[in-house]
C-alpha cells in the first residue's frame, strides 16, 4: 500500500489527509472516531459500490452504525435534504459525540459535513470521498453547505473534518465523465499555484484518463497539498484562499442557469477556467499564448471548453448572486500567468461582457 499523509495545518482543528490505493482501512479511521454512534451519510448510487468496505474497516469499532443514503446528483443538495439528514439523526437518537462520516462526492460530503456542524452544535466528522472532484477539492478545507435556487452553496458553514481518507483504489468505479469533473479541479491548482504542476499535467493528461494509479496518486497529492497550504493560510476566505474559486463564479452561474441538470460541477468549472483565462487576457493581464494554453490543457483533458449560449443578463445576473460578490462588486479570479492568480473586483465590465458572448472565440487573442 503505497500511503501518503498530508496536514491541513490550522492549529486545533489540523487534521490529516491520508492517500493511496487501500487506505480505506480502520487504521486510518479508529483514531478519528468519537463516542459509540456512526452515522453513514452516503446516496444510492455509492452505496451499494462502497458501503461495504466502509463497514467492514468499522467492524472493530464496537460502535452502532447507521446508514442514511441520499438520492444522487447535485440537483439533491437542497435544504430539505438536509433538513431529512438531521430527522434521521434525531430518529436514531445520535448525541453529541457521535461520528458523522460522509461517503461519497462532492454533494455527499458537503450536506453531510453541514449537517455535522449544526447538528446539536457540532459533533465529530470524516470524510472519505469517492470520486477524483471530492478527494482534490470539496473534502478538504472545511467548506460545507446547500444549495439555494438562486445559487450554489449558498447557505452553510466552514466546519473542518477530523480526518480526510483519500482511497485511490474508490475511483476504478467512477464513469469516465465524473473522473473527468475531477480533473477540471486538478487543472485548477496548476492554473492558480504551481506552472511547474501544470506542465505535468499538461504531459500527462492521457494517464490521467487512463486513471494510471502512479498518475492520479501524484495528481490528488499534489493538488491537496496546494489546496491545504492555501487553506492553512486563509482559513474563512478573507483574503488568499478566494484563489481556489478560480473559474467557479463563470461556473456557478453556468449551473445555476442550467439548473444544476446539464453540467457535473467540473464541467462547469472547467468552462470557468477559460473564460477567466479569455477576461485576464482581454484586460491586458495575461499574455495570449498562456490564455490558450489554459484552453488547450481543458480540451485535453476532454473537458468542455465553451459554454452553452445563455442570456448574457442572466449571467450577469447569476454571477451578481455568487458568494464572492461583497459590497455590490463583482470580484473575480483573474491570472498574470500560469501559475500565479490573484483576486480583485477591477473588472471592466464591458470586457466582461465581450467574454460572456465569445463562444468558440474564446482565449483567440
Amino acid at each position: 500500500m503505497n500511503m501518503q499523509t498530508l496536514k491541513v495545518d490550522l492549529g486545533d482543528r489540523s487534521y490529516p489527509i491520508v492517500v493511496g490505493a487501500g487506505v480505506l482501512r480502520a487504521e486510518n479511521l479508529q483514531p478519528y472516531l468519537a463516542g459509540t454512534q456512526i452515522a453513514i451519510i452516503t446516496n444510492t448510487l455509492v452505496a451499494p459500490i462502497c458501503l461495504s468496505q466502509l463497514e467492514a474497516a468499522l467492524a472493530g469499532s464496537n460502535a452502532r452504525i447507521d446508514v442514511f443514503e441520499l438520492p444522487d446528483g447535485e440537483a439533491e443538495k437542497t435544504l430539505a435534504n438536509y433538513i431529512q439528514i438531521l430527522d434521521f439523526l434525531v430518529e436514531k437518537r445520535h448525541n453529541r459525540s457521535t461520528t458523522v462520516i460522509a461517503l461519497g462526492g462532492g454533494v455527499v460530503g458537503d450536506m453531510a459535513g453541514f449537517a455535522a456542524a449544526t447538528y446539536q452544535r457540532g459533533v465529530n466528522f470524516i470524510q472519505i470521498p469517492t470520486t477524483l472532484l471530492a478527494q482534490v477539492d470539496s473534502s478538504v478545507g472545511g467548506k460545507t453547505a446547500v444549495n439555494h435556487r438562486f445559487g450554489k452553496n449558498l447557505i452553510g458553514a466552514f466546519y473542518q473534518p477530523k480526518a480526510v481518507v483519500a482511497d485511490i483504489n474508490l475511483l476504478q468505479t467512477l464513469p469516465a465523465r465524473e473522473l473527468r469533473a475531477g480533473l477540471a479541479e486538478v487543472l485548477k491548482y496548476g492554473v492558480i499555484r504551481d506552472e511547474h504542476f501544470f506542465s505535468w499535467i499538461e504531459t500527462n493528461a492521457a494517464a490521467l484518463l487512463a486513471l494510471e494509479s502512479e498518475a492520479v496518486t501524484h495528481a490528488v497529492v499534489r493538488s491537496c497539498e496546494l489546496k491545504a497550504q492555501v487553506v492553512a493560510a486563509d482559513e474563512r476566505e478573507s483574503g488568499v484562499r478566494a484563489i481556489l474559486n478560480y473559474g467557479h463564479t463563470f461556473g456557478h452561474a453556468i449551473e445555476a442557469l442550467t439548473d444544476y441538470r446539464s453540467f457535473l460541477h467540473g464541467e462547469a468549472v472547467a468552462m470557468g477556467m477559460v473564460m477567466a483565462a479569455d477576461l485576464s487576457l482581454r484586460q491586458g493581464l495575461l499574455p495570449a499564448a498562456a490564455a490558450r494554453r489554459v484552453r488547450s490543457a481543458v480540451a485535453a483533458l476532454k473537458l468542455p471548453e465553451t459554454p452553452p449560449m445563455l442570456d448574457t443578463e442572466a449571467m450577469l445576473m447569476a454571477m451578481g448572486l455568487d458568494k464572492k460578490v461583497i459590497d455590490g462588486r463583482l470580484r473575480l479570479v483573474l491570472c498574470r500567468s500560469i501559475g500565479d492568480a490573484f483576486v480583485t473586483d477591477d473588472v471592466d465590465t464591458a470586457l466582461l461582457r465581450e467574454t460572456l458572448c465569445a463562444g468558440e472565440s474564446l482565449c483567440v487573442g
